[in-house]
This record gives C-alpha cells, structure tokens and sequence, in this order.
C-alpha cells in the first residue's frame, strides 16, 4: 500500500492493511511520518510501515507543497520498485491524495502487479472549495486530466462514497472497475469501550482535519451561545498538525468569543488512541458546510461517535442525510451556528432523545461496520490478484 498520510492516524489505510495482515497476507505500507517519530521501517499490528518522508504543513505557497509531493512521489517508487523486486507484489493499493502516486507503482505493473486506486477524497472539487476556484480553471481542467489518466492506469478504482462514485463513472473511470467502499467503522478498534473519565466536564468533541470546509467556525460560534447554559462544558478539537492560518484564526475566534480554557485544541492521535478519546466524550459533533467540498465529503466519525455510544449533532449536507436520518443523528441546518447550539443543547438536555440516539447509533454501526464489507474488499484483492 502506498498512502501519502501518516499510517497510525489514517484510519482507512490501517483497516485495509490490517485485515489483509491478520489473515496471513504480507503487507507492507509506504507512508509519511510526522512530529519527532523517526524515518524508517516499522512493525504495527503485522504490518510492516516503511516512513519515507515527514509531513510537513508549513508551506508557503501551492508549489512547496507539490514540489514535496513530487519528492514523495520519486522515493516511494524507488523504494516500491526495490521491494516488488525482493519480493513481486500480487498488488499495489494506492490511496490518494494525489491521484498521480499510482505512477509510483510503474514497475510492479510491468511486471505484473495489479493496482487498485483507492480514491479517499475526489480532487478537483476539493481543489475548487479549498483554493475557491471555479471549476472551469485550468487547474481544475488539469486534475480532472490528471484523475482519468490514473483510473485508466490501475486495474480497479474504489471510492469512498456513492455519490462520488456517480461523479468519477460519468467522468474518469467505466462502472465495471468502479466499486464504492465507505469508511466503515473496524470494530477491531472501535469496540465498545469503558468510559474512564470522572472528572465532571461534559466534553463536546471534534475529531478530525482542520479545514474551512468542516465548518469548525460554525461550531466554535455555536459553543459560544451554550457555554453559560452548560458551564461545566468543553469543547475539544483533534486535529492540530503544525498550525497553518485556518487554526491560528480558530484560536483567535475562540478566544475572541472568551472561550479561553473551554475550547481546547489538541494534536492528531493513532487512530486506537482516539477511540479511547471518543469512548470519553459526551457529545460529538460534525458541522461541515453544505456550500462547499463538505457536502458531498462523507463523515467517518460520525460512525465512530455512534460506536462508541457518543451521540452526534451534524450538519445537514447532501452526503450525511443520503446516509443517515433522524433516528440516529440531532441534523441542523449547514452553517447555522444559532440552530447547531439549539441542537446540541436539545440533545443534552433531553434524555430521552439521547438515549434514542445512541440506541439507534450503536444498531446502525451493527448493520454497517466493516465487519459487514470485509469480505467484499478481501474478496476483491483475490480477484485482483489471481487474473491475469
């Protein structure tokens, strides 16, 4: 696998990785690093994680971060190539971002590797909501060439939700090598876990990037309006990677609104720590923006919440009502921050919706954890890697 993200905290990669491993598949996973945890070759859970490059966010223009791309793009081909050599592949997954790493994988493919393109974010639309571009750009143009050209590189594309999939079946790939795999839940991290926690606070949680289209202004405004109502409350964001001008602004409104000391920003965790994190929380919110990438970007922890019997308010987006309904989530009008405060106070003060939504959360996360598509991906790979 090749993933240009870290491994510990990049929850997708480590469910694939780790269901191939624990079935006796040799797996090994080409990744980044970040803080002070060295480069260099890693077993996690059966996995072998080969850190050929720190993640860094401290670019200062579009070109560092491509050219750094690029850079990881030449190394993990090098290394693939000398690996497939040693040991000749069945398969290369290939995660974006960028869709273009599939390239690394030139020399496994030539010699008869098969490759899957694993499409974890649509680009060109994130491109348009990040940079605020029109999707008539030439650089929307470009990654959208970019796109076909690496679905018709690769043997199978998977993408992470459904209305993506219609996106890239009339854009960039034929239905046939298309399938559609959600993030859904690995009940081998996200089992049912105590609650550890006794200190009084009711924390509000967010897990997850820092991005404008996650709406995480939304949410701080909202918090704002409740913290007098419910003064023993504080609201949590995971997510922070090296700062960058979206988390210092999050800051500064925060501390604009005197939410010092109750709103809290803390780094990334491996994915099995914020279990634990989410296993502790009291209310769990995802307030993405409906007029931007958001809307049509599904919500992994929304799943994670409902697992560990976190009750979860979300924003209304195009993505989230397709998937989810009443029964199992508080939904609020997508960038209302006065009508996100009335549905976290509703759920907080109201047991009995609590109670349903939790009950509902704990039944939907049954009928939809990953132990549910396992053999369809497992299946998939053998398929894959017994043709041709």
């Amino acid at each position: 696998m090749l993933t240009h993200s870290t491994y510990e905290t990049d929850n997708r990669v480590r469910r694939y990785a780790e269901t191939l491993a624990r079935r006796g598949d040799q797996v090994d996973v080409i990744a980044l690093c970040s803080g002070d945890v060295p480069l260099g070759r890693v077993t996690i859970d059966g996995v072998n994680v080969h850190r050929i490059q720190r993640r860094e966010r401290n670019e200062r223009s579009k070109w560092t971060h491509v050219w750094r791309l690029l850079r990881f793009l030449l190394t993990s081909s090098v290394l693939m190539t000398r690996l497939h050599r040693g040991r000749r592949y069945d398969l290369i997954h290939v995660h974006n971002m960028p869709d273009f790493l599939v390239f690394a994988a030139w020399y496994p493919k030539l010699t008869g590797a098969k490759l899957i393109l694993d499409i974890h974010d649509i680009v060109p639309e994130l491109f348009v909501s990040k940079f605020n571009t029109g999707d008539k750009s030439k650089y929307v143009s470009a990654l959208k060439v970019i796109e076909k050209a690496s679905a018709a590189f690769v043997d199978h594309v998977i993408v992470s939700n459904h209305l993506w999939h219609k996106t890239l079946v009339a854009r960039s790939v034929a239905e046939s090598k298309c399938s559609v795999f959600l993030n859904h839940v690995d009940p081998a991290i996200f089992y049912r876990r105590e609650r550890t926690r006794t200190d009084g606070k009711f924390i509000v949680l967010f897990p997850g990037s820092f991005q404008w289209h996650q709406g995480l202004d939304i949410a701080i405004k909202a918090f704002a309006r409740i913290k007098d109502k419910v003064p023993h409350a504080e609201f949590h964001l995971y997510g922070v990677a090296g700062g960058g001008s979206l988390q210092n602004d999050l800051v500064a409104l925060a501390s604009g609104l005197g939410l010092d000391g109750r709103v809290k920003f803390h780094n990334s965790l491996p994915i099995d720590q914020m279990a634990n994190v989410i296993a502790n929380a009291d209310l769990g919110v995802v307030p993405k923006r409906a007029d931007s990438f958001g809307n049509e970007a599904y919500s992994t922890k929304i799943m994670e919440f409902m697992s560990q019997g976190v009750p979860v308010v979300v924003s209304q987006t195009k993505i989230d009502s397709f998937y989810f309904n009443n029964t199992v989530v508080r939904f609020f009008p997508s960038g209302d921050d006065q009508a996100m405060a009335e549905a976290m106070l509703e759920v907080i003060a109201n047991k009995d919706l609590r109670s349903a939504l939790i009950a509902g959360g704990y039944e939907y996360v049954a009928n939809h954890s990953w132990d549910v598509r396992k053999k369809d991906y497992l299946d998939l790979v053998d398929t894959l890697a017994h043709t041709g």
